[in-house]
């Protein structure tokens, strides 16, 4: 049994100053920590570019306690081709719809029992249940969900190789939820209608779970039995300034990158920084590709 902690989800994005305001002004995200690299990542933790790019984590809490998004800007580039892979985050918040709306975001509403869908500037489903989480230890982010070509292979990889706990009760059989902390929380698999293909485009994403130090040379064990997909073998990362961190990228059989990164190393460089916001607020003021 791995021992995983819930991190973030990677969003690749093209206006930075729309999408900032997207997740600061219209969800209410609070900026966490922004950094910027003068080159490409070792990880490929801004995709396949090999230039100057961001990071931005933004979410409703500090990382050590709340599943956040982290932001991928590469200066230089506008857009990204949206595929089918992504299936949406599912957050619970108060006013969110409202302030959508002030601001000219379409919104689908949803029934009774159904989140209502936004769409960031550069598409990503935002599913809102419009109500604040019920307790103050809660995280508002409740959920991702991935697309898959085959549900059954999907959960035997998340369940039995990486060895996620699938919850719920089970009645849909096109969607399998699983989580490593009882449902606080949830990785959701949805099954692609029968023969489409899943296409990852441009804009694919990274989940990213914390286990211990000694705990990714397991994994790395685990995928090699498994005969699975490792995209970057166990590599240490340096941020300029912060702390430096072990990760180990896998696939999984449809293509979806998951990092695990080493508790320790990662729980230094998440600390809180109070002057992310201003700082991000400079770089987007300067940045020479941004249309504002």
């Amino acid at each position: 049994m791995i021992s995983a902690r819930a991190l973030h989800y990677v969003f690749k994005i093209g206006n930075r100053a729309k999408n900032i305001h997207f997740f600061r002004e219209i969800l209410g995200m609070k900026v966490l920590r922004h950094e910027e690299f003068t080159q490409g990542c070792d990880a490929a933790c801004n995709g396949p570019y090999d230039n100057r790019w961001s990071k931005t984590m933004i979410g409703y809490g500090p990382e050590a306690s709340h599943f956040v998004i982290e932001l991928t800007y590469n200066y230089g580039v506008k857009e990204y081709a949206l595929g089918n892979d992504f299936a949406g985050l599912t957050i619970a918040g108060s006013g969110i719809l409202e302030r959508a709306r002030e601001h000219g975001y379409p919104v689908e509403d949803g029934t009774t029992d159904q989140p209502s869908l936004l769409r960031s500037p550069d598409g990503y489903r935002v599913y809102v249940v419009p109500e604040a989480a019920t307790a103050s230890y809660a995280d508002p982010v409740q959920r991702v969900a991935l697309n898959v070509t085959d549900l059954a292979r999907s959960r035997h990889y998340w369940a039995d190789t990486l060895t996620m706990v699938p919850i719920g009760n089970g009645t849909d059989p096109n969607r399998v939820e699983l989580s490593y902390d009882q449902g606080k929380f949830v990785l959701e698999l949805r099954q692609l209608d029968a023969g489409q293909a899943l296409n990852r485009a441009k804009a694919y994403g990274r989940i990213a779970f914390a286990v211990p130090y000694d705990v990714q040379p397991r994994i790395d064990e685990l995928i090699r039995k498994a005969d699975g997909t490792i995209l970057t073998p166990l590599i240490s990362l340096d941020t300029p300034g912060k702390a430096t961190v072990r990760v180990i990228i896998l696939a999984d059989p449809d293509g979806h990158e998951i990092c695990f990164v080493d508790e320790e190393g990662f729980s230094a460089l998440s600390a809180l920084d109070p002057d992310s916001n201003a700082a991000l607020d400079k770089y987007i003021a300067k940045d020479p590709f941004q249309d504002r």
